[in-house]
């Protein structure tokens, strides 16, 4: 979607094959986990090492076809270094840091969960305001220059790459990959706040989102549809009060929460 590739095209199309083959076996394995599974407030019953385990298959899910342009050529780099089992290593010392850097904002979320599953088990109205407050932290920081320098880095990786060919060869793509997934953190975690109000286990809403994610990061317009999504997204922050049915992801099962009025 972007000129320039750094990649021979045939290289890039098998590269990409292979990224979207592991984002589909992800989406296979949340699905499949997803079925059964209520939207409420909280953790759903899950301890941290299982919820971790699901939040990396979900960020494997959502991210790993966007997050291509970087990993691709990182690779191929490898590649022109190592062989055999070297090269297999480096590369899962790649993919390691990156998930590690989305493990780590896991745990933020899950602590998230709790305090959000115990507010609103000891005052359900709290929901209606925790939604509106999630929806407004996303549409701000689609706006925010957090947001603006990590984006540019996930769109324009090139300068990083060199950067990266600096680094010691200690741990090195270890490092790499946990440095490129920081800033996918920091572009993307905005949007993965809203699964808290919409759902953790919502499949139609991280599809949408990593729809978002993806158009943000290939697209040559990605900016202005940022900007467009957080406008959105502060939208939902003003209906939330009043429209329940915005957070089936922190209302208990039962009956619903009725609108203020």
């Amino acid at each position: 979607m972007r000129p320039g590739n750094l990649l021979p095209a045939r290289t890039m199309t098998v590269a990409w094959s292979l990224l979207l083959l592991l984002a589909l076996l992800a989406w296979l394995l949340v699905v499949e986990q997803a079925d059964g599974m209520e939207l409420g407030p909280g953790t759903m019953g899950l301890d941290l090492p299982l919820f971790l385990l699901l939040w990396v298959i979900m960020m494997i899910a959502m991210m790993f076809p966007s997050v291509a342009p970087v990993a691709i050529t990182w690779a191929r780099a490898i590649g022109r270094q190592s062989s055999g089992a070297a090269q297999a290593a480096r590369i899962t010392q790649f993919v390691g840091g990156y998930l590690i850097a989305w493990a780590a904002f896991g745990l933020v979320v899950y602590g998230i969960l709790i305090v959000t599953g115990n507010l609103v088990g000891s005052h359900p109205e709290a929901g209606r305001w925790i939604g509106a407050g999630a929806f407004l932290l996303a549409g701000l920081h689609q706006f925010s220059p957090l947001k603006n320098i990590c984006l540019h880095h996930c769109r324009s990786p090139v300068g990083q790459l060199v950067r990266y060919a600096g680094y010691r060869s200690h741990a090195r793509d270890l490092r790499v990959g946990a440095h490129h997934g920081l800033y996918c953190v920091g572009c993307c975690w905005g949007l993965m706040i809203v699964l808290i109000p919409l759902g953790t286990m919502n499949i139609a809403a991280m599809a949408a989102l990593a729809v978002v994610v993806f158009i943000e990061k290939l697209w040559r317009l990605g900016p202005v549809f940022s900007a467009a999504v957080g406008v959105a997204f502060l939208v939902l922050a003003v209906l939330a009060p009043f429209q329940s049915w915005l957070l089936p992801g922190l209302q208990h099962s039962g009956p619903s929460m009725q609108p203020m009025t």
